[in-house]
Formats: C-alpha cells, structure tokens, sequence
C-alpha cells in the first residue's frame, strides 16, 4: 500500500534554502532532512567514541557531531573520521587551533560559536582551513553564550539578539567569500527558540540546523523537541535536526525520526499505530506494542503497522496500514495485510506472525523498489 501520499491539508511548504554539502550528505535545499545526533564519550577513547558513532549510524543517524575540546582530541578525530560510515563534524568551542586541526584531521564541518570562538582573525583562519580541507561550517549561535556587546545592547538573551549574532558572523564568512555554511540558534527556553529560528530564516537563504538545546532528559526533552522543532518544521523551517537529550545519543536519533515521520517530512522503519488500550482489549496491548518496537528495530524500510485492542477502530485503523492486528476476543484476533483482513492469528503466537508479515513486506517492497531502478 502507499500511504506516502500528501493531501493537500499536509502538505507542508519547505522554506527554500541552498544547499550545502556535509561531506557525503546534502543539507538544504530539496534533500531530505537530515538526522544528527552528538557524542558523550571522551573522544580521545577512540573504540568508544566509534562504537557510539556505528550504533547512531545503524539507528539511523546521517550526521554524528564530536566534541573536539583538546589537542588530544583533535588527533583522535582523525581515526575516529576514518572509521565512520557517517559524516563527522567537529564540535569546536574557545579555541580556535582545534578548528584548524579538525579540518586537518578530516571533519566533514566545523561547528563553531561565535560568541566564544575568538576574534574576526581567528576565525578567518578557521575559514581558511575549511576551506582548503573541503569542511562545511556550521554557525552555532546559542542563548547562553551570546557575545557581550549584545548582551549589553539587548540587556538579556532575546530573539533579536541572537539574530543579529547569527548575520553578524555569516558577513564574516561571506566576507571571506566562504558560502558553504550553515546556521543555528538554539535555546533552552522553546518560545526563544522558534522566535529566534523564524527571524534567522526570514534573513538568510542559508541551510537551518534546528534544535532545542539542553532540552532535559528522555521523557521531558522529547516533548520539548517535539513541540519546538514541530513547530518550526510545520512551517516549513529547518533543513537538518539534533535532538538534545540528556539520553544515549541512539534515543535522539530515534526521538528525531519520530519528530520528523509525525510530519510526513522523513520515512524510515515501521511506524506503529497502536491504542492506549482499555477494558475492551482482547490481548495485552501495551507489553505486545513494547516487544514489537524492539523486535522490529532492524527494519528500515518505510512501512505502516496497526496494533489495536479490540474492533471499535482496528478495521478501520488496518485498513489504512500495511499490516494489522486488531483483537477480537476468544484468545484470538484477525490479520490484515494491505488493508483487508486476512486470517485470524491466536494472541499467542500473533507476535511472532506479526514479525514474520512485516519482514515479509519489507522484503517486497524493497525488491519491488530495486526492480524499479
């Protein structure tokens, strides 16, 4: 079934941006957005560091950011970038040699601040080693390390603030005839954020990385990042995201795919439509849906799954998905495949079955889309 048709009360209107290249992956412009996460080991524990790169890249992760803080660090980044099967940027802060010696060392982008990067010079040689080792660079503005003149002009971190912070360093870069850029402007707080995002976005065609910075932890994080960059990628806005949680960078990664499938703007694994469950279930709705999201964890392939307690909505809900399951009482309940009931499956062995059926059409669409090409 194809359920990747836009109606015309989903579409969402991209902002039009250029496009720019982080190493391999295309940001801005018509390419999807793309999915970033960060890593928290100590960089220089280069096994750790890239363990935490692959299992982000297997979650699906396009993009990984590493933190470049010392002289070790930066020629630890160089095995680290050698051994990714994803772009690698190098998250600089205070000094700027480290820049220098990450773009040496092989990051596909520097991130840097501007508000604690140094002066214009220092920076000009960033550029200048961007430039000659093929880095992209992304302009990192943030509300809780604004340059002092502005906190001094604005009087506390706002929207305006953060804008200008943001222009004032692209006319560095452009200055220096540096275009292959991209910007941020982050805060905690959501509202700072979006207003600020919206005013960064109505003043540059330059690619947006959304995100809400130090969000919080898993549950409330989340919600923050889905409220905030929801938002911002309904109106159109953002061509690259990081979730920020205080979590495994894997559950960013997965948090950011959510965010993004929610809004119809990426597609990738099974997305699950499942009840809250109630009195009228006709199996353990909650602990079936908990096992299948981990046993299917390995699928990547776009695909609709339907997991309901009862036939108050599950025909109505599998009718719409590629696969189902909706209780019907009697220790049993009824398989749908493509939209139709199939057969009637007993709730124990339905988690199995329902493994077996999405595999099943994972493989088939995939083959499907290779006869294609």
């Amino acid at each position: 079934m194809d359920h990747t048709h836009v109606r015309p009360w989903r579409a969402i209107e991209r902002r039009k941006s250029r496009r720019i290249m982080v190493g391999s992956v295309p940001v801005g412009g018509d390419a999807p957005i793309s999915v970033q996460t960060m890593t928290n080991t100590l960089t220089t524990d280069v096994a750790a560091t890239v363990d935490q790169v692959q299992r982000a890249a297997e979650a699906g992760a396009d993009i990984v950011r590493v933190s470049v803080p010392d002289e070790a660090s930066a020629r630890a980044l160089k095995q680290i970038v050698r051994e990714s099967p994803v772009p690698i940027v190098a998250d600089i802060h205070f000094h700027y040699r480290r820049g220098i010696e990450a773009a040496e060392a092989g990051a596909a982008c520097l991130r840097i601040n501007p508000g604690n990067i140094g002066s214009p010079d220092r920076v000009r040689e960033v550029i200048r080693a961007a430039r000659d080792h093929g880095c992209s660079i992304r302009i990192g503005v943030n509300a809780g390390s604004l340059e002092k003149h502005l906190l001094d002009k604005y009087g506390e971190p706002c929207p305006e603030a953060m804008v200008e912070s943001g222009l004032d360093h692209i006319r560095i870069l452009e200055d220096n005839d540096f275009r292959d850029y991209k910007i941020s402007v982050k805060a905690s707080d959501v509202f700072l954020a979006a207003a600020a995002y919206q005013g960064i976005a109505e003043a540059t065609d330059a690619p947006i990385h959304l995100g809400i910075t130090e969000a919080g932890g898993l549950m409330s994080g989340t919600i923050k990042s889905a409220i905030g960059l929801g938002n911002l990628l309904w109106m159109g806005i953002g061509d690259t995201i990081r979730v920020s949680l205080s979590a495994d960078p894997v559950e960013e990664v997965k948090v950011g795919y959510e965010i993004l499938k929610s809004l119809g703007l990426r597609h990738r694994g099974v997305n699950i439509i499942s009840c809250p469950s109630c009195a009228r279930q006709g199996f353990d709705v909650i602990k079936t849906v908990e096992a299948l999201e981990k046993r299917l964890e390995h699928i990547k392939t776009p695909m609709s799954l339907s997991i309901i307690g009862c036939v108050v909505n599950g025909p109505g809900e599998a009718l719409m998905t590629d696969v189902g399951f909706t209780g019907g009482g009697a220790g049993s309940g009824m398989v749908y495949l493509a939209g139709k009931a199939s057969h009637k499956m007993s709730n124990a062995q339905m988690i199995d079955h329902i493994v077996e059926q999405v595999e099943r059409k994972a493989a088939e669409i995939d083959a499907a889309e290779a006869a294609a090409e």
